[in-house]
């Protein structure tokens, strides 16, 4: 009898013994596992970020300095834009996978900008930047005003008005409408000369009178200056320039004080529209009635609208990868 308890109790030793050495293998196997799964894991990270500093060279896209262009004059610079290594493999590590529409970029500004160029006037923008700018001349059409103000309300687009001085001064209630509806202010000359013709000193007052009218209704000092019917003289963009304004044209003309169809004028801006448009218009009919499907078509082609200050900007206007 007692030879058979001490057999059991060996019996049992030997099989607490195996147990634990079974426990204790299973441990090491489980502990095993887990390292290469995480050096898997970082090998996988790390594969993403290799992939994506191989990659980026796809998506860098370098800037474009300001230039004195042969036809367009001043063309304002913009933004390159470079891939965020840190932070583009930082989000991907999220999803364990290369997504191009996870990439962070930074911007990579120009050498040169606008403000480095001598007096020029501005027929555009840069052509790289996805944008266009209205332009609207004001020295009459007061009845079309309100339509065109509500018009860019509701289409949520701010523009760049350019008011004739005499014309300010005379419909402060307008003028001050169209500030406070947050549009641009710009100096379109005092009378409405041709600016080619006037003495520097007459082209001097022309100025003057027009921003210390625009200032005493608005608040706003401005920097831009549109020369009624597009005449102009180095000597008058050199004079602008002293007065911290750059001069500004047109590259899409309307031709609304024709007074065509609506469908004409839209049909005449959607054949040359471009990046960087500076698009002319004034408060007429034409205009007034065209102007919401204008931006409708406008917008269709992928080009936000905003002010000249906008357009200028070198910061980048992006469009999905």
């Amino acid at each position: 009898m007692r030879g058979i308890r001490m057999k059991f109790a060996v019996t049992i030793l030997l099989m607490v013994i195996t147990a634990g050495v079974m426990q204790n293998s299973y441990i090491s196997s489980y502990v095993v596992e887990l390292k290469s799964s995480d050096l898997q894991a970082s090998k996988s990270v790390d594969g993403i970020c290799e992939e994506i500093e191989t990659r980026a060279i796809e998506f860098n896209v370098p800037a474009k300095n300001a230039e004195i262009h042969t036809i367009w004059k001043a063309t304002p610079g913009y933004n390159g834009r470079q891939v965020d290594l840190t932070a583009s493999c930082a989000k991907m590590k999220e999803i364990g996978m290369f997504k191009k529409e996870l990439l962070v970029f930074k911007e990579i500004a120009p050498s040169i900008h606008l403000s480095d160029l001598p007096p020029s006037p501005i027929y555009r923008g840069n052509p790289a930047k996805p944008m266009a700018s209205l332009l609207i001349n004001v020295a009459w059409g007061n009845e079309y005003l309100p339509e065109m103000l509500d018009t860019l309300e509701k289409q949520h687009v701010k523009a760049t008005f350019f008011l004739e001085g005499r014309w300010a001064k005379e419909n402060p209630k307008l003028a001050k409408m169209i500030s406070e509806a947050g549009h641009e202010i710009g100096n379109h000359s005092y009378t409405h000369p041709d600016m080619k013709r006037l003495s520097s000193e007459s082209a001097k007052v022309q100025l003057q009178q027009t921003n210390e009218v625009i200032e005493a209704l608005t608040d706003i000092k401005t920097k831009w200056f549109a020369p009624p019917s597009g005449s102009y003289s180095d000597e008058t963009v050199r004079i602008a320039s002293t007065m911290g304004m750059r001069t500004i044209l047109w590259s899409v003309d309307t031709i609304d004080w024709q007074n065509p169809a609506p469908e004409q004028l839209i049909q005449r801006v959607m054949k040359k529209v471009h990046p960087g448009a500076m698009i002319l218009m004034h408060p007429t009919k034409s205009s007034a009635d065209a102007l919401d499907q204008l931006i409708v078509q406008i917008k269709g082609k992928n080009l936000s609208l905003g002010t000249v200050t906008d357009l200028m900007d070198e910061s980048r206007s992006e469009q999905p990868l």
